[in-house]
This record gives structure tokens, C-alpha cells and sequence, in this order.
């Protein structure tokens, strides 16, 4: 294998932490020698090692040499103390005099860059090996280090011809067992689902997670400037209210209709308004301020899934797509609200991966942006 199918392999092994290091990124490391891969590791948890010292001891416990080795590492290794020792440390001690780095760390706050402190020991260094694969694999740690807000993870789903229910807003189900399944799991993983209003009123949501052993059940939030009766038929008024939070503008959460679903257990945030609307980032930072939300997912419709993206807020999309057709004009789009003119106009996504799930194809996208934070 060469340089890049290994740190690839780095990138799919860190990807196993993630969702659960938090608020560290999730790291993946392999030891080499020669072809032969004879330790691997990676950031299981937040306070648990590191991916480098879990793949030092990996290839230490199998009797190698490490000074006859090279270091893979999605990212570079620190040089600060946390909740653990610096990496470069390990690495120093380990013997190994060859590390290979995809990403440099975005964190502008640690005590020394890790790159140079090992090239300065006189270990040899190099930088950008599959380097984007790596910034996406952290792209949810820089969005931390750069802002205040939660990270945003974008759902859709749709059939071939890009429809996410029919002209008589039926949905069910779009896409298969298989697909649902891993969204679930994407559930599991956030601190908090959130809805439109046409999402709200129309499908009576659960938002909850199943089929899982671990079930997180996340925070439930609906953005709309129209409240619903407290003693409306939802499921969201009669099972865990007080886990339930309304993004609405000032007028509407100084509604007697506000008061009434507070005094149910529900709450209910004002945020302020701009050009598009709510001011979806004022929620989105007080959902990691004051509720600790590292992670959000939307899975509203078209139009408020098209605001996070307009926004810029939209970090990670999961597109979902059934090999289905409706074939219909009248169906509702999977995304809608603006009336571009000419196709430089469209909105362009940079794609990650994809995959087939179940009877759908899996993509996976990110806003097109520079590599560097």
C-alpha cells in the first residue's frame, strides 16, 4: 500500500470514535513496517488514549521495533498536556523516526505546534498526506475551535428525481429499513433533532432514537413562527415536553400561546431575525452554551434544510436516495426557496463519499471551502 491508501485507512479507523471524543477530535494512527501494517489505534473516547500511544503499545505488545517503523496519524499529534500526556512525547520515547501527518491541528490555542517539535528532535516529518479526507474527518473539532455554536449535521432523503413526499405530502417511507437504521444511529449521536414547522404539523414526529442497545434520546426543536395549542395531538406536547424547545421569533414567544406551552414543561427560545429569516446560528450557539449540544442534526424539510446551507451553517449533509421516481412536478422538491436564473447560481457541495445502504445510495457532503481553517 502506499502512502495514501494507509493514512485512508487511518481516516476509516478514527471514524470508529466519532461522535464520542467529544469535544477532542477523533484520531486514527497506524504503525508500519515496511508493507506490513503491526499496530493500529485510535481516540475511543474523550480522557481515554490517544490514537498514536494506542498504536504505539499495539505494535510494542507484537515485539517490533519502532525505530525501524513509520507513524501514519490523521492528525497532528499534540504537544500540550490535557487529559492525557503530549503524543509527542510517546513518540519521542517510542523510538519511531519517521511520522507521516494528514491534518494539522486547527487548534490555535495549544502549547506548541507538534510538527515542529518533532522535527526539531530530529524526527522526520511529513504533512498533507490525503489532507482533505482528514479536515473532514475533523470538521466537526473545527467548527468547535473556530465558533461557539454546535456542529450541524443535515439529513435528507429523497427518490431518484428528488422528491421527498408526493403532492399529497406523503412520505412513508422514502427510503429503506436500512437507510432509517442508519439515521437512527446518526440520532444517537446528537444532542438534538431538529424540525420545520411543515415537518411538525404535517408528520407529528417522534424525533426520537430506536432500534439501538444505547438509546440517546435527543433534544426535540421545532422552528416556526406559529406555537401550537397546548392541547394539541402531538406527540411532542404529550411525551417528554420538557425536552422539547420551540425556535420562534420575539413577538410569537411573548405569545400567550408561548406561555401556555411553557407552563406544559416546553420551552420556548426567541431568536432574532436576518435576511433569512431566524437567526438559525443564535440557536444553534445557545444549544451548545447552555445545553452543552456538541452535535445537532436537522432533518426538517427542504426549505429549512436549504437555510442551514444558505446560512453556512450546514457542516456535514447526508443525502439519502431511493432508486424510486415519482415523476411527478407537483411533488414537494427536497430542496426549495430560492429562484436562481442561471446555473452559476446553484449552490455547490463538495462530496466525501458514497455508499450503498439498503436499497439507496448513501452521499455524504461538505460546504466547498478551502482545506485550511
Amino acid at each position: 500500500m502506499n502512502q495514501s491508501e494507509l493514512m485512508l485507512k487511518a481516516v476509516s479507523l478514527a471514524e470508529k470514535g466519532k461522535g464520542k471524543t467529544f469535544p477532542n477530535p477523533c484520531v486514527g494512527a497506524l504503525i508500519v513496517a515496511g508493507d506490513e501494517i503491526v499496530g493500529q489505534g485510535y481516540h475511543k473516547a474523550y480522557g481515554s488514549d490517544h490514537a498514536e500511544v494506542e498504536a504505539i503499545n499495539d505494535a510494542v505488545s507484537k515485539g517490533y521495533d519502532l525505530s525501524l517503523c513509520n507513524l501514519f496519524v490523521t492528525l497532528e499529534p499534540c504537544n500540550h498536556h490535557g487529559k492525557t500526556p503530549p503524543c509527542t512525547r510517546a513518540i519521542l520515547e517510542s523510538g519511531l523516526k519517521n511520522v507521516m501527518i494528514g491534518a494539522r491541528d486547527p487548534n490555535k490555542h495549544v502549547a506548541g505546534g507538534g510538527a515542529e517539535f518533532l522535527q526539531q528532535s530530529g524526527i522526520r516529518v511529513t504533512t498533507g498526506i490525503e489532507e482533505q479526507k482528514c479536515m473532514d474527518l475533523i470538521a466537526d473539532f473545527t467548527v468547535w475551535q473556530q465558533t461557539s455554536r454546535s456542529y450541524l449535521y443535515l439529513k435528507m432523503a429523497s427518490t431518484l428525481d428528488g422528491r421527498i413526499a408526493t403532492r399529497e405530502k406523503h412520505s412513508r417511507w422514502v427510503t429503506s429499513d436500512a437507510s432509517r437504521k442508519k439515521v437512527h444511529q446518526l440520532r444517537s449521536m446528537v444532542g438534538a433533532v431538529i424540525v420545520g414547522a411543515n415537518t411538525f404539523y404535517r408528520d407529528n414526529p417522534k424525533l426520537t432514537c430506536r432500534g439501538l442497545e444505547n438509546e440517546n434520546q435527543p433534544l426535540r426543536i421545532i422552528v416556526t413562527s406559529r406555537l401550537p395549542e397546548p392541547g394539541s395531538d402531538f406527540f411532542l406536547l404529550k411525551q417528554r415536553p420538557d425536552e422539547t424547545i420551540f425556535w420562534t421569533d420575539l413577538k410569537t414567544s411573548a405569545s400567550s400561546a408561548a406561555d401556555r406551552l411553557k407552563n406544559m414543561g416546553c420551552h420556548v427560545m426567541a431568536l432574532d431575525k436576518n435576511q433569512n429569516g431566524l437567526d438559525l446560528n443564535q440557536g444553534l450557539t445557545r444549544l451548545r452554551q447552555d445545553r452543552n449540544v456538541h452535535y445537532a442534526l436537522c432533518e426538517g424539510g427542504g426549505k429549512l434544510g436549504l437555510s442551514f446551507i444558505e446560512s453556512g451553517l450546514a457542516d456535514e449533509v447526508w443525502h439519502f436516495i431511493a432508486m424510486k421516481i415519482l415523476g411527478d412536478d407537483q411533488g414537494v422538491p427536497v430542496f426549495y426557496g430560492r429562484e436562481p436564473k442561471f446555473m452559476h447560481e446553484a449552490i455547490s457541495l463538495r462530496m466525501n463519499c458514497s455508499r450503498v445502504i439498503g436499497d439507496d445510495l448513501w452521499i455524504k457532503l461538505f460546504p466547498k471551502k478551502d482545506i485550511a481553517p
